[in-house]
């Protein structure tokens, strides 16, 4: 508990902590506060990443208490570092202190050697353009790291701090580039100044416009990964990190909101009150707005507050208003003026106090720490003690799934020993007995990431309030498109097998007539983009075949001598060097005359042109889903795709095109009668058109577009709400809720964009989008069932979506239109709509 009576940092809390207390060993060359080293105070203007960057190693060399390291580059080249705030004296054992969490984490061997040290992180900007967080940051880190700070100097005698000072500088230097451009020597507080209208596409997101602070669970952005490893050399107790809202909102710190998720424990829940009341002193003495336990709840994983606390911290989020329209100062709605100063005081002093109270408290805080982990051990959490996901076929998807738990340090090994168990499958939903073969992956629960593993693998997902921020499903095995299975009884991995590759190659290994490989995940996209990419000719079965008594699916890669030997110089050499580069198992065909299905040379075998892909960029098309779009290609795929710009956008840009990718966005104004005529003209053409998400609205019921609406039934709509309470109307709006659920979808995978998916797809629809199935053209996959099969959608959302269609092609001409209600690319995660994707891309209009 508190002491009833103790020193505050009261009013004046910011001046306070640059103040000298008791004077302390100096460095031989004095430590400089930021207005000194940078030459301006903080709060004045904002701070490019590079002199962010010069002041943490300026602090970090005059300061005993400072070190710092480079923990990783963002995708722009520019550092990511991890500033180390504590006593000379725990420097000396630093590495000591690391490894005993590590320990009590159960990641390290051994028992812990120390006495219990608190470890807090505090991580500022995930979000590029809420711009107050780094600068908060720099006066946070002298705050802790000044000698003469006798205050601060006592919390760091049991407390570790890890600040990380800017967490998206690609996305912040967007933001700070522009402002500055748009500003000069007095900031016009006035919000209709075009310094408060940040242009597409903002500097929220990082280089490709993801979100940041919904990629820990997920790994997918470079700088997540890198943020993910340096984390784990740690394990922190207490995790923060700040965010802004809008200029209208105070400030929010935790306790955070309902729901949380059911894995959180009842000590993380506690000491959030304990954190909120010590930041409420302050804020109650300073006389700030501020509020707790609305608006953030703790249930998706992705989060830098939820992610964290599935793995044994205390997380939390911390907000304050501003964010990338305030610049320097803004008026409010209440007609007060908004200043940088007084968003960089507010985040200054919750940081401070929340080291604080953690120092208050290390002992439990570290000892609690300790229980999580040994709990999650030796009594894991839910009804599963073992999770089963099937090998696939070539083992690219299982191999990806074990990419991604590696990334999250979750144990895993493989079944050695073949045996029959009953457990829940995903892909039935029922019980069922089931025989485990040879390669399979298994995740026993009993291991120190018990929580975060249940959290990420289980079949369903219990919500116990559905006024949530974000999806409400996710699980692993629907996203990778893997059979699995949740067993309530123990099954023991071997940790040391794994399954062996396919064999490199099978059948003619000389000069085969034809080398084929089966199409069944992204590695085998990414396999035919390299093959494209050296001028190779690429066929696909459009029907399954049999050749030398080998069988092929639908979609399998076909490489014929013919046609390819003088276009390399090198074809077996190119092939073979490609196939081992991408893991690929390829089949030498000794005759192109099959036992069953088409010949190689039958006009029934596809050929794959190498596409000329492009997509539209800019407003009104969302950032978040260009730049998944941009991602797939650049990094997933290792192909080409042009932006085109929407503002300036013209017919004639399409005519080297082949395939053209809509994003989803707000079509209705730009996409007007000329510019649907040129789209319409260019797919006439022979062009492939994808529209994806809201881009599909935009085409619905506008001929010739095959895509119609499905009107609700009149009967079954909602009644009259006019009598309906005020304080139950947002419950009641409920019914029509989709924050992000996971749906069985019906799918033909005769279809070439169905090719490599093996039934049933599952979606994660984050719409009730619903639309009749198309009357000219193919309904590929269509919503098998309204009810979720994990996650939360309300009633009136699922009976709107019954019986409606979701992926689909349709014939314009000479070209196609290709149409996902649902996207496929979803953050960069849902690895089976990937698959469909690049069908859309290389095969769709080239059977």
């Amino acid at each position: 508990m508190r002491p009833a009576v103790r020193p505050r940092l009261g009013l004046v809390v910011c001046a306070l902590l640059v103040l000298p207390f008791t004077a302390l060993a100096q460095p031989a060359e004095p430590l400089q506060s930021p207005a000194t080293f940078l030459g301006y105070a903080l709060g004045e203007q904002f701070t490019p990443h590079h002199r962010v960057v010069d002041y943490v190693r300026h602090v970090a060399e005059h300061s005993p208490r400072v070190a710092h390291r480079q923990y990783g580059t963002s995708v722009e080249g520019r550092p990511l570092l991890l500033a180390t705030v504590t006593a000379p004296e725990n420097h000396n054992r630093i590495e000591t202190l690391r490894r005993d969490n590590r320990r009590r984490a159960g990641l390290a061997d051994g028992a812990p050697q120390a006495e219990p040290t608190a470890v807090v992180w505090l991580s500022y900007g995930v979000h590029g353009n809420e711009s107050v967080s780094t600068e908060a940051a720099l006066r946070t880190l002298y705050a802790l790291g000044n000698p003469q700070n006798e205050r601060t100097g006592t919390w760091l005698g049991n407390t570790v701090v890890l600040l990380d000072p800017l967490l998206n500088p690609d996305g912040r230097a967007r933001y700070v580039q522009w402002y500055k451009r748009m500003t000069g020597d007095q900031p016009n507080a006035r919000p209709a100044a075009r310094e408060h209208h940040e242009p597409w596409p903002g500097g929220r997101t990082n280089h490709y416009y993801f979100d940041l602070n919904r990629d820990w669970a997920w790994g997918i952005q470079p700088e997540t990964r890198q943020r993910l490893a340096a984390y784990h050399r740690w394990m922190p107790h207490v995790h923060v990190d700040f965010h802004e809202m809008g200029v209208n909102e105070p400030y929010y710190f935790a306790p955070g909101a309902a729901p949380y998720h059911e894995n959180l424990t009842e000590w993380q829940r506690d000491f959030q009150f304990t954190i909120g009341r010590n930041n409420a002193d302050y804020f109650d003495e300073n006389g700030w707005l501020y509020f707790t336990e609305e608006v953030f709840d703790l249930f998706y994983p992705g989060y830098g507050d939820t992610w964290p606390l599935f793995n044994g911290a205390i997380g939390m989020t911390y907000e304050q208003g501003g964010s990338g329209r305030a610049g320097r100062a803004i008026v409010t709605a209440e007609g007060d003026t908004l200043t940088l100063r007084d968003r960089l005081r507010r985040h200054h002093t919750t940081g401070l106090s929340t080291v604080e109270a953690t120092a208050e408290h290390h002992e439990q805080v570290v000892r609690q720490f300790a229980d999580y982990y040994a709990s999650a051990q030796e009594d894991p959490p839910g009804e599963y003690r073992t999770y089963v996901v099937r090998r696939d076929a070539q083992g690219h998807r299982l191999a990806a799934l074990a990419d991604h738990l590696d990334r999250q340090r979750i144990r895993y090994g493989y079944v050695t020993d073949p045996q029959t168990v009953r457990g829940r499958s995903y892909r039935r939903g029922e019980t069922e007995q089931a025989r485990l073969q040879e390669g399979d992956l298994l995740v026993n629960a009993a291991q120190p990431k018990a929580r975060l593993a249940k959290v990420l693998l289980e079949p369903t997902t219990t919500i116990v309030d559905s006024l949530t921020y974000d999806i409400t499903a996710w699980s692993l095995p629907y996203a990778y498109g893997l059979e699995a299975l949740a067993l309530p009884e123990s099954v023991a991995p071997d940790t040391n097998a794994a399954p062996g590759p396919p064999a490199a190659m099978t059948g003619d290994t000389d000069a085969p007539y034809a080398y084929v490989t089966p199409w069944t995940s992204r590695a085998d996209a990414r396999f035919a983009a390299a093959l494209l990419d050296e001028g190779l000719r690429l066929r696909f079965a459009t029907e399954s075949f049999t050749v030398d008594d080998r069988s092929f699916d639908p979609g399998a890669l076909i490489l014929t001598r013919a046609g390819n030997t003088n276009r390399t110089g090198r074809f077996d050499a190119t092939v073979r060097r490609l196939a081992e580069a991408h893991d690929q198992s390829l089949h030498g065909a000794s005759t192109g005359f099959t036992a069953q299905g088409p010949d190689f040379g039958s006009d029934n075998v596809g050929f794959v042109e190498p596409p000329h892909v492009a997509a539209l960029s800019g407003a009104p098309v969302s950032p978040t889903r260009v730049g998944e779009v941009w991602h797939f290609f650049d990094r997933q795929l290792n192909y080409p795709v042009t932006l085109l710009p929407v503002d300036d956008f013209e017919a004639s840009m399409l005519d080297d095109v082949d395939v053209l990718v809509l994003p989803s966005g707000e079509y209705s104004e730009w996409l007007t009668e000329a510019r649907a005529e040129a789209l319409t003209g260019w797919v006439r053409q022979g062009g492939r058109l994808i529209a994806m998400g809201a881009a599909t609205g935009a085409l619905a019921d506008r001929p010739p577009y095959a895509l119609t609406r499905k009107s609700p039934d009149a009967s079954e709509t909602g009644g009259d709400d006019a009598l309906t309470s005020y304080d139950a109307q947002t419950r009641q709006r409920l019914a029509g809720a989709t924050p992000g659920s996971i749906h069985r979808v019906r799918l033909d995978d005769s279809h070439p964009l169905g090719f490599g998916v093996e039934p049933p797809y599952f979606t994660l629809k984050r719409n009730d989008d619903a639309f009749a199935y198309l009357d000219s053209g193919h309904t590929v996959g269509a919503l098998e069932a309204p009810a979720p099969v994990d996650g939360f959608m309300g009633h009136e959302a699922q009976r709107a979506i019954d019986d409606t269609f979701l992926f689909g092609t349709q014939p314009l001409g000479d070209g196609r239109v290709t149409y996902f209600v649902d996207n496929p690319l979803f953050r960069g995660f849902w690895y089976n709509g990937q698959v469909l994707f690049a069908n859309a891309v290389f095969f769709v209009g080239n059977g």
